[in-house]
């Protein structure tokens, strides 16, 4: 955690102690120590603990879904792509590919990485490694920590103000706090996904690839997400099919690639 992340954070739980002397209400104060005890994990969280938290969830992913053997073609296909592929910024990477017609990737904190058959039937080689590029992103740069501590705060905050006021509890569970949150989010969740991409550029620039695969992975996954309509399409992506949209992110790596002097087909 940066230095300056870390005085927002503790700034916030200063904020939440001052409430606390305010409110002397039973009910209140208990609210109050509710948004104190979400601020102290949110701040105080480290990724072994996030991971073993996750690491269930995981699991029971693996278990509900059709995971493809060592012998499928697609686990070879993936395992030759990811060969010396084993940590991403000190936390251990694992593969696996899911037998699906849903069109999908994913990545957890605990380094799990999955991949959907249907994916990797639609693109290239080197537009998986930048789609796995990206995932890997998400991982190695903490996005799925930043987005649960970011989320904690909200919550903390809604409960601690909950405590000094009936009309802002009110108004902490109506829609419009809702979409509040959601707008919050939205904007984290851009800021990320232009890392990730920025991550996925670099990771092809690594393995001697023409990062315009990433351009060129946008541009197919935004022609199969414009097919609308069929189960195949329907859950494309939901990390490639917002923040930002297909456009600005093909833009994005266009420009780079140029200025670096790749070429662009």
């Amino acid at each position: 955690m940066t230095k300056t992340s870390f005085a927002k954070r503790l700034s916030a739980l200063l904020i939440f102690f001052l409430c606390a002397t305010a409110m002397p209400a039973q009910s209140s104060l208990l609210r109050i120590i509710s948004g104190l005890a979400k601020a102290g994990q949110a701040i105080s969280v480290t990724d072994e603990q996030l991971a073993k938290a996750v690491q269930e969830s995981v699991t029971a992913m693996d278990r509900k879904n059709t995971v493809c053997g060592a012998n499928s073609a697609y686990t070879k296909r993936l395992n030759r792509l990811t060969k010396g592929m084993t940590q991403a910024d000190g936390i251990r990477l694992n593969f696996k590919v899911y037998k699906t017609g849903e069109i999908n990737a994913f990545a957890c904190p605990d380094g799990s990485v999955r991949v959907f058959s249907a994916l990797m039937d639609a693109l290239s080689d080197d537009e998986l490694l930048g789609v796995l590029g990206h995932e890997i992103g998400h991982v190695a740069l903490r996005h799925s920590k930043k987005a649960w501590q970011d989320a904690m705060l909200r919550s903390a905050a809604s409960d601690a103000l909950g405590g000094l006021s009936d009309t802002w509890a009110e108004f902490s569970a109506s829609s419009w706090s809702s979409l509040g949150e959601s707008m919050i989010s939205a904007k984290h969740s851009r800021h990320h996904e232009r890392q990730a991409d920025d991550y996925g550029y670099e990771f092809l620039k690594k393995y001697g690839r023409n990062p315009w695969a990433m351009g060129k992975a946008f541009k197919k996954m935004k022609a199969l997400s414009e097919k609308g309509g069929s189960t195949k399409y329907a859950k494309l992506l939901y990390a490639f099919s917002s923040h930002p949209d297909f456009d600005e992110r093909i833009r994005r790596m266009r420009e780079r690639a140029e200025d670096d002097g790749y070429t662009c087909d």
